[in-house]
């Protein structure tokens, strides 16, 4: 097959991982504040989307990340190999989200990338530092984020506890629109950037562009497609990360959502990818566990740490299956 139509099936399924990653991912935003009725569901939405497509655009050194850091040179990856890591992403991503699972879109594409290149170009191709710093930046974020959430909920306890639980409902109501958007700007700002990262890549390779630096109009696509996917909305995992965690009032979604999000501007402005799906979940566990440690259900938090561990190693043999399957058809 033409190198031009492989280098244009990378660029669609790059987008289409980008549309579903929004979909996946639209509890992220919105599920806290949906769940406390703060905003409701379709307005939650909307704004989710269009605050996605403006943090989109922030920046690119998580697509420089992405595009540089898991393999050693662009020239040892071919348009088959991305394909396959895409496919294989892509693949984990909606097995997760039909089954209302919270896994991440991040591990989904970095397990795919990893295990198409292992099968096409060798284990000598993987930045193994690179990839050790990704690695773990997705390890280390959720559980900072449980810990942060834990003292952000502790503060705001000890600061607002003295008000009227009406009044402190009706307050925090309001400053959870303002938190859910800073959640929503993060998310785009974050997990768009993956799919830049691989078009660059993949325009890199096929020597399209001379540097790893992200095309206006990548970041223009990907953005949009990134909001497009939000706007679908994806309500079965609202309704995990919303109510199956622990049940949250206004002031636990206003510090889950604001601890979530400045978590993952860190994580952007430090150029590393995290999953956005892990900081939430664990803003929410830490936020629970300071309103009572029992509040939380663990069972499902350990229903998500299994899909963690999982995601990467399975995502990765489902890519490399596709490499397999290409070559032989």
């Amino acid at each position: 097959m033409p190198d031009f139509i492989l280098l244009y099936i990378v660029v669609f399924l790059a987008v289409a991982f980008d549309y579903i990653n929004g979909f996946h991912d639209t509890a992220n935003a919105i599920a806290t504040s949906v769940s406390t009725r703060a905003i409701k569901p379709q307005y939650a939405i909307l704004l989710a989307a269009s605050l996605n497509f403006l943090g989109a655009l922030l920046s690119t050194g998580v697509a420089k990340t992405i595009g540089g850091d898991i393999v050693r040179s662009a020239s040892l990856v071919s348009q088959e190999v991305i394909i396959s890591a895409l496919v294989g992403a892509i693949a984990w991503n909606l097995l997760t989200w039909w089954y209302g699972i919270p896994s991440s879109s991040s591990h989904a594409l970095i397990g795919g990338v990893m295990g198409s290149v292992i099968v096409g170009s060798g284990w000598d191709a993987l930045n193994t530092v690179g990839i050790e710093k990704i690695i773990l930046s997705l390890i280390l974020s959720p559980i900072l984020a449980l810990v942060s959430g834990y003292v952000i909920m502790i503060i705001l306890l000890w600061v607002f506890g003295r008000f009227a639980p009406m009044a402190l409902n009706s307050g925090f109501k309001r400053m959870q629109l303002l938190s859910a958007s800073l959640m929503a700007f993060s998310h785009g700002s974050n997990d768009a950037q993956k799919a830049m990262g691989i078009i660059t890549l993949a325009l890199l390779s096929a020597g399209q562009i001379p540097t790893l630096e992200v095309p206006t109009w990548v970041k223009l696509v990907c953005a949009t497609a990134m909001a497009l996917g939000t706007a679908a909305g994806g309500w079965k995992i609202i309704k995990t990360m919303g109510t199956k965690i622990f049940k949250m009032e206004p002031i636990n979604g206003f510090a889950a959502d604001l601890n979530s999000s400045l978590v993952i501007f860190s994580a952007t402005f430090l150029h590393l990818p995290v999953s956005t799906t892990h900081v939430v979940s664990g803003s929410i566990m830490g936020v629970g566990s300071a309103k009572r440690v029992k509040a939380v259900h663990w069972s499902v938090a350990q229903q998500m740490v299994y899909a963690w561990f999982l995601t990467i190693p399975l995502s990765g043999i489902t890519s490399a299956i596709v490499y397999k399957l290409l070559h032989i058809f």
